[in-house]
């Protein structure tokens, strides 16, 4: 299943912050936006993920492909790590959560409450659920913040996999996870009209 993004601009505010974005994420492949802080990688993100529309151009990707992991893990902090995991995957009309458990290196914390845990901890959990969803496309803000060395290579683990198997991401990251994918700097893409509001622009989330 293929991500394609044609002619994108996206909006901060009701302010243009990236304008004329156009690339596409076929099966196999992965794609890392880089930029400063505040340039509008996450505005982005959420727009290519189905959050927010863009005020121009257009977002393709097959019906129900997508799974979003943005800064918050959204975890229900009374259930322990397998009932999130379970609740999730029932979410996905799936059942298997063992990848998930193993691949994050969860097995020692399954009864642990999600609120009990420490905040790499939750965060493990959290990008943990990608691998419940079944779905192709994966859309990662900042995937690695909270993650220690040891879980930072899980992650870059599981992004392969994912990889091998046909699926394909789409990620904001500042750290080199040594993955074999494409680059985009989005800096290039600023926005170079940023006064005032877009008039008819409709911000609210969807």
């Amino acid at each position: 299943m293929t991500l394609r993004v044609k002619d994108v601009s996206v909006a901060r505010g009701g302010v243009a912050v990236l304008e004329g974005l156009s690339f596409e994420v076929t099966p196999g492949k992965g794609l890392i936006l880089k930029g400063p802080n505040g340039v509008g990688k996450t505005t982005l993100l959420r727009t290519v993920a189905g959050l927010q529309p863009p005020f121009k151009g257009t977002v393709e990707a097959p019906e129900e492909s997508i799974a979003y992991a943005a800064h918050s893990d959204g975890l229900k902090a009374m259930l322990t790590v397998e009932e999130n995991l379970r609740f999730w995957a029932e979410v996905f009309g799936k059942s298997d959560i063992s990848a998930a458990i193993e691949g994050f290196d969860l097995v020692e914390l399954q009864g642990r409450l999600a609120g009990s845990l420490s905040a790499g901890q939750k965060r493990r959990l959290g990008l943990a659920r990608l691998l419940v969803t079944g779905r192709p496309i994966w859309i990662l803000d900042e995937p690695t913040v909270s993650l220690d060395t040891a879980s930072v290579a899980l992650f870059a683990k599981a992004v392969e996999r994912h990889l091998a198997s046909g699926g394909s991401a789409l990620l904001a990251t500042h750290i080199d996870l040594g993955l074999s994918v494409d680059v985009l700097d989005v800096g290039p893409f600023r926005a170079t009209a940023r006064e005032g509001a877009i008039a008819g622009y409709d911000e609210a989330f969807l």
